[in-house]
């Protein structure tokens, strides 16, 4: 199954699936949290490499309310862990982030997401290849659209001036997310020694003429 395969499956060629979901996850390990959310929070949903320390950097946010990691942006219902990393699913693992926007705004979750991961890999994040690491932002809103595309032109500005090569996000409106097993869940919390790989490019993105408009 894990035979890295970094070419996305048609509707013809990816695995049929189950209808049986899996089943929601307890509290949030870390936060304590679950649903039902309070009325003023809003969605986000990323993709940027391995979910594990994905999520994590997430959770840590002061504002960030919920995080849970699945699988979204395919076409398999109710995919496996195991049938995701085979590649014949189309699904990206990602990151369904619950925040309050009192607290902490899109824009603050987009230069989280931007810093914390090299986008401009394709289908995958350092030595983690296969279509479900490449690096996606999945919106809610017309709003967060054309946020997270303003974002997108200002941040290959700056990649572009340290010798990096053009993004390769994704941008799509937020489709059907699929809860990863409950050992995914936290799992950094719950295995703090297990492995992350995430790491960003070390270029700023708070630098960028959106950000620095967004300060005036």
């Amino acid at each position: 199954m894990f035979n890295k395969i970094s070419v996305l499956p048609t509707k013809d060629t990816a695995l049929p699936g189950r209808d049986t979901k899996i089943a929601a996850s307890g509290p949030h390990f870390v936060l304590g949290s679950s649903a039902p959310f309070p009325t003023q929070m809003r969605s986000a949903m990323f993709g940027l490499g391995c979910f594990w320390g994905a999520e994590k950097r997430f959770w840590e946010q002061s504002g960030v309310h919920h995080t849970e990691v699945g699988y979204s942006a395919g076409i398999t219902p109710n995919p496996t862990y195991e049938e995701v990393c085979s590649g014949l699913t189309g699904h990206n693992e990602v990151v369904s982030v619950t925040f309050d926007p009192n607290l902490i705004s899109y824009g603050d979750l987009l230069s989280l997401f931007w810093e914390s991961h090299n986008p401009t890999q394709g289908m995958r994040q350092g030595n983690d290849t296969g279509t479900q690491y490449r690096s996606g932002i999945y919106t809610f809103s017309n709003e967060q659209l054309d946020e997270a595309e303003k974002s997108k032109a200002a941040y290959q500005q700056n990649l572009k001036g340290a010798g990096y090569s053009e993004i390769s996000t994704e941008i799509l409106s937020a489709q059907d997310f699929y809860l990863a097993e409950e050992y995914h869940q936290q799992y950094l919390a719950k295995v703090p020694n297990g492995y992350c790989g995430i790491g960003g490019t070390g270029v700023c993105y708070t630098d960028s003429p959106l950000r620095s408009q967004d300060r005036l």
